[in-house]
């Protein structure tokens, strides 16, 4: 019992506290509140001291900022003096271009080889008209033919895709389409005629196990095939063209009626329309003209009234003098004054160069217009030729009546000719209110093989030609299987006619990245990198080449390798192949771009093509993130000697068309910042910015590049739209 209580007392008085008086309540808060004063007048001093501090730094980085404005404003007149000195370039490269164009015209008239200038109307005309009088061609004969005739059309396209705006009338527009219109026609004429020709005598080259008549003849510019039914046997219903994989499964009717298959395969397209002509806003050309008229008679008007007061005062001073002195003085006036007498006709070339590298300017930026709208209004399955390109030409399947066959009499052949010619047979036919029209004509197999030197990215779609609207459609097409391995096309066709293949043309856009690197003097090497394909294009000279293709980072053959090609030529071969990498005025549309403004454009293009003989160029990520009116992109020097570089520095430059700067930020940064570059400054051309940290070597090689090599690199530059498209 004892033991028990002394326990509970010592709990009791274990779990006693000491009890907290008011005055220490009290003092513990006081010094709790000092505390926190001390430690908010601590931050706010620090926060003052940080704050001054960054005040400082930016009032020093905008002192510095304001120093370098002022520097760059001071000789931004000087430096665009320079540039404009080697910008003189283009005008003197679009004076060679018109030399060759007038020399072509004259090697073309001492050649006299009896092939017309297309470039002369009452050449064409008569060419035209004597090959209409012409008759009873065969195919052969036909197709040789049409080697000139193509030729003749061709030249006719790059006259109206590289005479500048500028140098073409309307007049001459309309005169040059006009012929490419007859001369596709005629050729088309002919063609009809010679098949005519050759289904007269099918019963006299009919196949002896089949009986019926078979033909293909193969051309590098045409592959036609005519098959003739003289047996019309109604299980004869698949036909194959002997080692092709063309063919047709025809329905029981035309198995048993007089006709003719028709398979005229032309590896170019004259149905589609031809594109509007670029022609540049009169006004806008007229104020440009106009402006440097009036600064050339200005000057003239100026170096005038000086040279008349000139010879007023060489006048004066003469009369106090005798006539022997007067005579002397007057002899040394004309030879002091002649020098003098030379300058306006100086000035007036120099003003029709600024003329010239004006209108130049203006025609460069008119490309990179782009358009508002579409310029047509699409009816129901047509085709948006703005939005799909034709490729492989155009495959015109006909159905014909058979003529009547030659008959041998007396060893005389006798054949009876139709005063109406070659006939379509109408299938089906346009009365079968009364028929099944599905069961009794149901549509046409039709197997086609792609031309090989034509690459889709993705499986063609077929569209027909619509005589009556004159567009492609893509109706009345069923059941499209493409085996890309075997390059063979099959679909059923609800009645023949001319059928071509479509592909999306802005299918490799946007790019993925770009570059642009010196491999010679006078000699690049352009890489653009899509989705699907690596492009890489050599520049030499006035002239390119494709280098590679990669699809699916796979080499990939093409014949446009190692072919050296004028730009237009080179990018309507491109196109024309598949490989389509150059916007066009409406591309906008129909492709997410990272636009920017076409006279921005225009200067960095004009400028990276100054420099590119000795300096490469790269993609950059954060010119997306930039505005409209600014380009980001990578640059470095690149020598020969350079070449073995594994991983070269790159600079980030930034370029709004009037001022160039280094960047601080790199490709590997976090997040985009228009800071300058420590210990770099701003200028006012692209040029004068890598100046500074270029070697002399490198400004050497700049100065001395072709006029024509830089034309062609800024051409190539201005089509593919590497800085909006990319």
């Amino acid at each position: 019992m004892l033991t028990f209580l002394k326990a509970v007392t010592f709990v009791k008085s274990g779990s006693k506290k000491k009890k907290i008086t008011k005055a220490d309540r009290l003092r513990q808060i006081q010094e709790e509140e000092e505390k926190r004063q001390k430690e908010e007048e601590e931050a706010r001093v620090k926060y003052e001291k940080e704050e001054m501090e960054r005040l400082e730094i930016q009032r020093i980085e905008n002192e510095k900022l304001q120093k370098l404005e002022a520097k760059d404003l001071e000789r931004r007149n000087e430096e665009l003096e320079e540039l404009y000195l080697l910008e003189a370039c283009f005008p003197e490269a679009e004076k060679l271009k018109r030399d060759d164009r007038f020399l072509s015209q004259w090697k073309h008239y001492i050649q006299c080889d009896g092939s017309p200038d297309p470039s002369i109307a009452q050449e064409m005309n008569t060419f035209i008209t004597l090959w209409k009088e012409e008759t009873n061609e065969t195919l052969e004969e036909v197709i040789e033919k049409s080697k000139l005739v193509l030729n003749l059309i061709e030249k006719l396209k790059l006259i109206l895709l590289e005479t500048p705006p500028y140098d073409l009338q309307r007049k001459n527009v309309i005169q040059y389409q006009g012929s490419i219109l007859e001369l596709q026609e005629l050729l088309h004429l002919k063609f009809n005629r010679a098949t005519e020709i050759l289904l007269r005598q099918a019963s006299t080259l009919a196949d002896l196990d089949s009986g019926n008549m078979e033909k293909v003849i193969q051309d590098e510019n045409v592959t036609l095939y005519i098959w003739a039914n003289l047996k019309k046997n109604p299980r004869h219903r698949s036909i194959r063209f002997s080692e092709t994989q063309t063919g047709f499964e025809i329905p029981r009717i035309l198995a048993t009626s007089d006709i003719a298959l028709r398979l005229l395969h032309t590896h170019y397209d004259h149905v589609t329309p031809l594109s509007p002509v670029l022609t540049p806003p009169q006004e806008h050309v007229s104020l440009v003209t106009d402006f440097v008229r009036e600064e050339v008679k200005s000057v003239q008007t100026a170096v005038s009234k000086d040279l008349q007061e000139e010879n007023k005062q060489e006048n004066e001073s003469n009369s106090v003098h005798e006539e022997e002195t007067k005579a002397e003085e007057q002899g040394d006036v004309e030879e002091q004054t002649c020098p003098v007498q030379e300058e306006p006709e100086t000035t007036k070339y120099e003003m029709e160069m600024r003329l010239l590298s004006e209108t130049v300017s203006a025609a460069q930026e008119l490309l990179l217009e782009n358009a508002c709208e579409k310029p047509y209004f699409l009816e129901e399955d047509e085709v948006d030729l703005c939005q799909f390109t034709t490729l492989g030409g155009v495959y015109h399947l006909d159905i014909l009546e058979l003529p009547p066959q030659c008959k041998p009499m007396k060893g005389w052949m006798i054949v009876e000719i139709l005063k109406e010619g070659l006939q379509k047979y109408t299938y089906p036919p346009e009365t079968t209110e009364d028929l099944e029209t599905e069961n009794v004509f149901p549509p046409i197999e039709v197997m086609l093989e792609v031309h090989e030197n034509v690459i889709f990215f993705e499986n063609p779609m077929v569209a027909r030609w619509d005589a009556e609207g004159k567009h492609w459609k893509t109706d009345g097409i069923s059941n499209v299987s493409y085996k890309s391995e075997e390059r063979l096309i099959t679909f059923n066709l609800e009645t023949f006619c001319p059928v071509t293949l479509i592909q999306d043309a802005h299918i490799n856009m946007p790019f993925q990245s770009w570059e642009l690197i010196p491999l010679d003097v006078n000699k690049v090497l352009l890489t653009v990198t899509t989705v699907f394909t690596e492009l890489q294009i050599q520049i030499k000279e006035n002239l390119c080449m494709l280098a590679s293709i990669k699809v699916n980072n796979k080499k990939h053959p093409s014949i446009l390798e190692e072919k050296w090609m004028t730009p237009v030529s080179f990018i309507t071969a491109l196109k024309n192949a598949g490989l389509n990498i150059f916007p066009t005025g409406h591309s906008h549309l129909y492709v997410v771009i990272n636009y920017k403004h076409p006279s921005v454009e225009v200067k960095a293009y004009r400028q990276m093509a100054l420099l590119s003989s000795a300096f490469a160029f790269c993609w950059s990520k954060w010119n997306t993130v930039c505005d409209s009116k600014k380009t980001i992109f990578q640059v470095r020097e690149h020598l020969l000697k350079d070449e073995s570089i594994q991983n070269p520095n790159w600079t980030l430059l930034m370029f709004s068309g009037n001022r160039a700067q280094s960047l601080k930020i790199n490709e590997s940064s976090d997040a985009f910042s228009e800071v300058l570059k420590e210990e770099t400054e701003f200028h006012s051309t692209l040029y004068h910015m890598v100046k500074d940290f270029a070697s002399q070597e490198a400004m050497r090689e700049v100065r001395r590049s072709n006029c024509q090599f830089v034309d062609c690199v800024c051409h190539m530059l201005l089509s593919t739209r590497l800085l909006s498209y990319s």
